[in-house]
C-alpha cells in the first residue's frame, strides 16, 4: 500500500483557500515551530500559533475562567495554566503509572486528576513553566502525551476488561500494534521533550517515541507534512459489548469472533459528535458500516482510510474538516472505492456481526484465570480529596498493597485487575475507609451518567457539566425511586457546550449547554450507541432541566410497552408525542 501523497504536478482544480490552522502546521517545521524559545520565555502564556502545535504534543493552553472578573477588575491578565493529555491504548496501566500522574497532580498540577471519556489521564493546572518537567515525568514512567490531542489519531479506545483467552489477548495487541502504526514520525516531540534543552542529550527513556539521528530525515509518510484537517478518533469493540461507542468514532473495527478466535472486523467510518448549532452545515453523526477486514488487513486498511481523509477532507474550514462530512458529501460506496484504491485491493462486505450488547465492567468481574477485576465508579471521572472523600490517599494505598494493573473505562471510571479472592474484601475495605462509594452502593442512574470538564478550565464551554451533574443526579434519585425506576438502566450525558466530548448525541437522554444557564434536552439515543438521539426540547433553562426530565420518567413509567428501554420508548413514541405524554404524566 502506498502512502504518498498525491504528485504535485498532477494538475488539480484551483487550490481552496487553507484554514489559518493549517497555515500554522504547514510553516510548523513538522510541530516544531517556535516552541522551544517559548518555553525559554518567562511569560506565562504560549502564542496562538504555537498554541495549535501544542495540541499535536498533547496540550491546551487554558485559564481559570472563574477568576477572569476578578483578575480584570485589578488589572491583571488572565489566569493561564496547561492541561496535559497522555496517550494510554485501552487504557490500560500500571499501579507505578497511576501514581506517578497522582505525584504529578499534586506537584505540578491543580491537585486534581481526571479520568477521560477515551480511557486516558488529564492533567489540570500545570504552569507554562512546568510543562517540560511534566511531559518528562509524564516519559520517565514509559507513557507519552505524542497525538494525545491535535490533527491526528488520537487515544485508541479498546473494551477494558481483563479476560483470559486469545479474544481478549487479541484486541489489546491490535490496539497496541495499531497505535505505534498510526503514530506520528516527527522527531520534533522527542527534541523538544525528551532530551536537554541545554546539552541535545537524551535525558530519559522516553515512552516509545521515534529518536532522532544526528542528521534526522523528517518524514510523516502517513500524515504528510500538515498532519490531518482535523482530530481523528479509533475505537476496537466486541459484538457483546460496546463500552468504547463504537459508532461515535471516526474508524472503528468490530470484532468478528467465531470459535473463540478473531478472525476479522467489520470496519466502521465516520463517526463523530461536534456540532455547531448556528452552522447548519454541522451536525453529530453514527458511523456507517464499510467492510469486513483480516486481522492481516487491518492495520493498512486504517492507514488507507486516514490517507483518503488526509488528502481529501476539508482543510479551508475546519467546522466541516472530520471524516464524517467527507463521508456525507460522497456517499459510503465512494469512500469505500477510494479506500480500496488506496490499500490496493477490494474489499469484502461487513459480516452481519454488530453491537448488541453493553457492559460497564463495574464491580467485581471473574477474569477466567481463578483472580477477579473491580471495577469502581469514578463519578465524572474526577480524582480528588477533600474531606468527605478521598480519590487520590485511597488509590495511592491500593496501588501500594496490591501493585496490580489499572484499566480506564470509557465511561472514566477504573478497574483493578488480577486481585486474588482473598484479597477482594481488603480492596473494598480501602475504598470504603476513604469514603468513596463502592460500585454496589452507587445508584444506577448515577453509574450510567458521565460529563464532560466544561468550566471553569474548558475555553469552549457555555454552561456547566462536571460540576452541574452530580446534584442533577441528587435531584432525580428519589423521583426514580418513587417511580419504580431506580435499577433501570439508561444513559445520562451532559456537555458544557455542543462539541459532545461526553458523546452525548446518541444517549438515552442529553444535556447540552446552549446558552449561559440553559441546555437543549436530547432524548431517544440508548445505552447501545447505535442510534441518535433527537431534540426535545431547546434552551431548557437551568433551574426547570430536573422538572423536565421527571416528566419524561413519569411518561416512560406510564407509557411503556413490556421492557422497552428509555431510550426505545423516545425514539417510539417522537418528540412530539413525548412532550404531551410528559404534560399529561402523574409526576411522583
Amino acid at each position: 500500500m502506498s502512502t504518498d501523497a498525491p504528485d504535485s504536478s498532477t494538475p488539480t482544480e484551483a487550490p481552496i483557500k487553507l484554514s489559518a490552522v493549517e497555515k500554522i502546521k504547514q510553516e510548523s517545521n513538522y510541530l516544531m515551530g517556535t516552541i522551544d524559545q517559548e518555553l525559554k520565555d518567562p511569560v506565562d502564556h504560549f502564542n496562538n500559533d504555537n498554541l495549535q502545535l501544542l495540541k499535536f504534543h498533547g496540550s491546551y493552553q487554558q485559564d481559570d475562567r472563574d477568576l477572569r472578573v476578578k483578575l480584570k477588575k485589578s488589572g491583571g491578565g488572565k489566569a493561564y495554566s496547561m492541561m496535559l493529555r497522555c496517550r494510554i491504548p485501552g487504557g490500560r496501566l500500571t499501579s507505578d503509572q497511576l501514581v506517578a500522574h497522582l505525584d504529578m497532580c499534586d506537584e505540578l498540577g491543580n491537585s486534581t486528576l481526571k479520568i477521560t471519556t477515551r480511557q486516558t489521564l488529564q492533567l489540570h493546572g500545570i504552569l507554562k513553566s512546568d510543562l517540560r518537567e511534566v511531559i518528562k515525568r509524564v516519559n520517565e514512567c514509559g507513557l507519552s502525551t505524542l497525538a494525545a490531542c491535535g490533527d491526528v489519531n488520537r487515544n485508541i479506545m479498546c473494551c477494558p476488561a481483563k479476560r483470559v483467552g486469545a479474544i481478549h489477548s487479541q484486541l489489546e495487541q491490535f490496539t497496541d500494534e495499531l497505535t505505534t502504526a498510526l503514530a506520528p514520525q516527527t522527531p520534533a516531540y522527542h527534541e523538544l521533550w525528551i532530551t536537554d534543552p541545554d546539552t541535545g542529550e537524551k535525558t530519559l527513556a522516553d515512552g516509545g517515541e521515534p529518536t532522532p539521528s544526528n542528521n534526522p530525515v523528517i518524514d510523516e509518510p502517513l500524515y504528510g507534512p500538515t498532519y490531518l484537517p482535523r482530530k481523528f478518533k479509533v475505537g476496537i469493540a466486541l459484538p457483546e459489548d460496546n463500552c468504547i461507542d463504537i459508532y461515535t468514532q471516526d474508524l472503528g473495527f468490530i470484532a468478528v469472533v467465531r470459535d473463540e478466535k478473531i478472525i476479522g472486523y467489520n470496519v466502521t467510518v465516520g463517526g463523530g459528535m461536534g456540532r455547531t448549532p448556528s452552522a447548519k452545515k454541522t451536525f453529530p453523526a453514527l458511523a456507517k458500516r464499510m467492510a469486513f477486514v483480516t486481522p492481516e488487513q487491518a492495520i493498512d486498511v486504517a492507514k488507507a482510510v486516514i490517507i483518503v481523509q488526509r488528502d481529501n477532507g476539508n482543510r479551508s474550514d475546519r467546522k466541516v474538516a472530520r471524516l464524517k462530512y467527507l463521508i456525507a458529501n460522497w456517499g459510503i460506496e465512494r469512500f469505500r472505492s477510494e479506500v480500496e484504491s488506496v490499500f490496493g485491493e477490494k474489499l469484502a462486505d461487513c459480516t452481519e456481526d454488530d453491537v448488541h450488547g453493553f457492559d460497564d465492567h463495574m464491580g467485581w468481574q471473574a477474569q477466567g484465570d481463578g483472580k477477579w477485576s473491580y471495577g469502581l465508579n469514578v463519578e465524572n471521572g474526577r480524582l480528588y480529596d477533600n474531606e468527605k472523600i478521598q480519590f487520590k490517599t485511597a488509590f495511592r494505598k491500593i496501588c501500594a498493597e496490591f501493585n496490580r494493573e489499572i484499566r480506564f473505562t470509557g465511561h472514566q471510571s477504573i478497574i483493578f485487575c488480577d486481585i486474588e479472592e482473598s484479597e477482594k474484601d481488603r480492596l473494598i475495605e480501602i475504598i470504603q475507609e476513604h469514603g468513596i462509594p463502592t460500585t454496589e452502593q452507587t445508584s444506577t442512574v448515577r453509574r450510567w451518567s458521565m460529563s464532560c470538564v466544561a468550566l471553569p478550565t474548558c475555553g469552549l464551554a457555555i454552561t456547566e457539566s462536571e460540576r452541574r451533574l452530580p446534584s442533577l443526579i441528587d435531584s432525580i434519585e428519589e423521583p426514580l425511586a418513587k417511580l419504580g425506576l431506580s435499577n433501570e438502566r439508561f444513559t445520562i450525558r451532559m456537555t458544557g457546550c455542543p462539541n459532545g466530548c461526553a458523546r452525548p448525541y446518541n444517549a438515552d437522554l442529553a444535556l447540552v449547554g446552549r446558552a449561559v444557564g440553559k441546555y437543549t434536552l436530547f432524548t431517544g439515543g440508548g445505552w447501545l450507541g447505535n442510534r441518535m438521539a433527537e431534540i426535545y426540547k431547546d434552551a431548557v433553562k437551568d433551574d426547570e432541566v430536573v422538572d423536565e426530565m421527571i416528566g419524561l420518567f413519569a411518561a416512560f413509567k406510564a407509557n411503556r410497552e413490556g421492557e422497552e428501554s428509555f431510550g426505545d420508548f423516545c425514539s417510539r413514541v417522537g418528540v412530539e408525542k413525548l412532550a404531551e405524554l410528559a404534560e399529561a404524566a402523574p409526576r411522583p
